[in-house]
């Protein structure tokens, strides 16, 4: 069992940026694969995947939306994983949730299913 607890979120303007903190306690967050998702505000808006870390860390996977703007890293001494936001866009208001996933294959990623924890988000609103 793990508790995650998100924080770091705010009202940003575009092109600025925010780093996400997900603090893991109970279980240690290294037993895990650890991912980003996020809800958009509106009807119909469904929970989209953005990034994931391995175990050690070494293994990424980004949603194309934000490869090249976006870094997940984790702190695993700490139990600890970011999500580092840069040259945010409008489009990228959401409420950003981490969760943790004890599955291996890297196939699974970008699969909220296979994830088993999840916390209960942070806002993150970018402003045009």
């Amino acid at each position: 069992q793990v508790q995650l607890a998100e924080s770091g979120g705010g009202l940003v303007q575009a092109g600025g940026s925010l780093r996400l903190s997900c603090a893991a306690s109970g279980r240690t967050s290294s037993s895990y694969v650890m991912g980003w998702f996020r809800q958009a505000p509106g009807p119909g808006k469904e929970r989209e995947f953005v990034a994931a870390s391995s175990r050690s860390g070494s293994s990424t996977y980004y949603a194309d939306s934000v490869k090249g703007r976006f870094t997940i890293s984790r702190d695993n001494a700490n139990n600890t994983v970011y999500l580092q936001v840069n040259s945010l866009k409008p489009e990228d208001t959401a409420v950003y949730y981490c969760a943790a996933g004890a599955f291996y294959s890297g196939s699974y990623y970008p699969r909220q299913d296979r994830y088993n924890y999840w916390g209960q988000g942070t806002q993150v609103t970018v402003s045009s």
